[in-house]
């Protein structure tokens, strides 16, 4: 199955709906990916708006 990209949250699936967000407004067109483990502590995820762990696209 494809991984997707959901245009509002950037969270990457293989659903067909976003488990973050709940939106079926997902794209094949995303590039890069970054993990987070911990929200709370990273920069990045500060950063970028991240708040949930998981599987996030850079580009979409």
């Amino acid at each position: 199955m494809t991984e997707k990209a959901c245009k509002i949250c950037h969270r990457v699936t293989e659903d067909k709906e976003c488990p973050a967000c709940k939106t079926k407004d997902l794209t094949e067109n995303w590039q890069g990916i970054i993990i987070i483990f911990n929200p709370e502590k990273s920069e990045v995820a500060r950063e970028l708006g991240f708040e949930a762990p998981g599987r996030y696209a850079v580009k979409v």
